[in-house]
């Protein structure tokens, strides 16, 4: 097989989590669709421009997140976005009445060795659908596409101490997540 087919062949097994990725980000199929498209156009013309430093998939999302950036500033739309109130019993869960935690998180060894682990990004994925989706489009566009706090607080038309709030409760529930189906429970 000759080396294009191979890459095609590739960039088509990751295309579904490539959709997936900026569905929750643009909450619009079509944008989400055009920035998956012009993500893996952008590979196809310049296929030399990947060195292999990196995975392909990474190396993929990470023109994907310019894409979807571009996308999230040149759209015009009309934005709700509703507080998620549910998660408050679960954070004062976690806090004891002084305000200290109650556990202090595990160790999580290398965090630089598991971020290569392809597994990890699987199970984060299934962790990031379990939050409300505004919380995980908030948590992405501040951890991922690097979204200052005024760039979100502008594009979902929310006030900076809503994004703090949705972040912290964000982390708390991944924290969470990844704790029980990543890192083990605690013994």
């Amino acid at each position: 097989m000759s080396a294009t087919r191979t890459l095609h062949a590739q960039l088509e097994a990751l295309r579904p989590q490539l959709v997936r990725f900026a569905q929750l980000q643009l909450r619009n199929d079509a944008q989400a669709e055009d920035a998956v498209q012009d993500a893996l156009i952008a590979v196809l013309e310049k296929p030399d421009s990947f060195r292999g430093q990196s995975s392909l998939r990474t190396y993929v999302t990470g023109i994907l997140k310019f894409k979807i950036i571009d996308a999230l500033r040149q759209g015009g739309r009309e934005r709700q976005f509703d507080v998620d109130d549910a998660g408050e019993e679960l954070v004062d869960a976690l806090f004891a009445a002084d305000g200290h935690t109650r556990e202090m998180p595990r160790d999580w060894g290398d965090p630089d060795g598991t971020l290569e682990q392809k597994d990890f990004f699987r199970v984060l994925e299934v962790c990031l659908d379990k939050l409300p989706a505004q919380a995980a489009r908030v948590f992405m566009m501040r951890e991922w596409l690097e979204f200052d706090t005024d760039e979100i607080c502008k594009e979902l038309s929310v006030s900076a101490s809503n994004v703090w709030v949705i972040l912290y409760r964000a982390r708390l529930r991944l924290r969470e997540c990844l704790d029980l189906n990543w890192f083990g429970s605690a013994t």
